[in-house]
């Protein structure tokens, strides 16, 4: 009796590793509205689409990192008119189902907001393999660029610093005695008008050249911080009195809005007094001696800066508001303005903004500079209430 020939065993078909629509609801080990919440609590931008251009999801980052204003209406309408007002964004939504390859950690400077975001596009697929849909998230990366940007600018003045250290070093000594000179000169010339006028000229520019060497020197030269536990409102009160000294106030009129509640920061004293004389002086010559300042500080909570931009969270933060209601910034010098020696003003050095910027460097925070609804300038100076060696130390 011949023996049955055995049948080739069938290969076994590889599970999915998709949950079961079981899983979904409550009667399974996922909660219902599980995912609904994960995506709503997500710190990334989503925005997803089905195969047609509809909005399916569009969480609270993404309406924030875009620029626009939440509404629940937008599930369900095409993404052209919820995007409306971020073309860039709609443009890249709308070539989901058009490339081969879509783009991955790529970025994006966004034109309405000109915040900078890293995305990801990708397809949504159902079991069977089919693209019904597509999705978009995104980080908003504005923090980690002004923080690769603030190592560039340390980059630039460590090549350049010692040579214009040495060169003002070796400029004060012939700009001290061209002062000494032109003073013995004006003493023994005092019977000549015409000469005591033009040795005046000769001592003024000297001072003011020996101004600008002591500015570089401050520049160039490293911080070295004597840090410290102090009060907001004490250093905003110590440089408005030193603005009034520096530069007429005029009829400015100045209203600060700085809680004594507020936390003390951890900083130098100096140094940060120096920041706000520097910016209410500017304002008080912008406005040449009529108008408004308004000074404000806000505590501002890590998470909450964390969901707005920033890539590293850096605990709690003051944000420091300087607005003036002068003639504002020219938009075509706005992103220069911190660069050194860069001026609009005729006997100015171009370090004060620069030096300005390199004091909240050095004490972890940032500034920002605006337009003022109605005309005039924003100063933002946002510094952490502990630095990083006692956060992270």
């Amino acid at each position: 009796m011949s023996a049955k020939p055995t049948q080739p065993a069938r290969p076994r078909k590889a599970k999915s590793t998709r949950p079961p629509a079981s899983a979904q609801g409550p009667s399974g080990f996922v909660p219902d509205g599980f995912y609904r919440d994960m995506v709503w609590n997500l710190r990334n931008g989503v925005i997803a689409i089905t195969r047609d251009g509809r909005v399916a999801v569009m969480n609270d980052i993404a309406y924030r990192t875009l620029g626009l204003k939440p509404s629940a209406a937008d599930i369900g309408r095409h993404y052209s008119d919820v995007l409306k007002d971020a073309p860039d964004v709609c443009r890249i939504v709308s070539s989901a189902f058009d490339l081969s390859h879509l783009p991955n950690r790529a970025e994006l400077r966004l034109k309405n907001t000109e915040k900078v975001i890293g995305y990801t596009l990708s397809h949504v697929r159902d079991s069977r393999g089919r693209d019904v849909g597509a999705t978009l998230f995104f980080k908003d990366l504005t923090r980690v660029e002004q923080l690769e940007e603030r190592e560039r600018l340390r980059d630039r003045l460590a090549a350049l610093g010692e040579m214009a250290a040495a060169i003002a070093h070796e400029g004060k000594n012939p700009l001290a005695g061209i002062e000494v000179m032109a003073g013995i000169l004006e003493r023994q010339l005092s019977e000549l008008p015409d000469a005591q006028s033009t040795l005046g000229d000769i001592i003024k520019e000297a001072k003011m050249a020996n101004v600008i060497v002591q500015e570089v020197l401050a520049f160039v030269r490293p911080l070295r911080l004597q840090v410290e536990d102090i009060a907001v409102a004490d250093v905003i009160r110590d440089a408005i009195a030193a603005a009034e000294s520096h530069s007429v106030k005029g009829k400015v009129d100045v209203r600060v809005d700085v809680p004594e509640a507020l936390r003390p920061i951890q900083g130098d004293p100096h140094q940060l007094r120096q920041i706000f004389t520097n910016l209410l002086t500017n304002a008080f010559e912008a406005m040449g001696g009529m108008g408004n300042v308004e000074i404000a500080a806000t505590a501002v909570d890590g998470d909450e800066e964390m969901a707005s931009a920033a890539e590293q969270a850096t605990g709690p933060t003051i944000m420091i508001t300087i607005t003036d209601n002068g003639p504002g910034i020219p938009p075509e010098v706005v992103d220069r303005i911190f660069s050194p020696f860069f001026t609009t003003k005729p006997q100015g050095s171009g370090l004060g903004l620069a030096i300005v910027r390199k004091i909240v460097d050095a004490h972890d925070g940032r500034i920002d500079v605006g337009e003022r609804h109605g005309g005039g300038t924003v100063f933002r100076v946002t510094l952490p209430v502990r630095n990083q060696q006692q956060l992270f130390g």
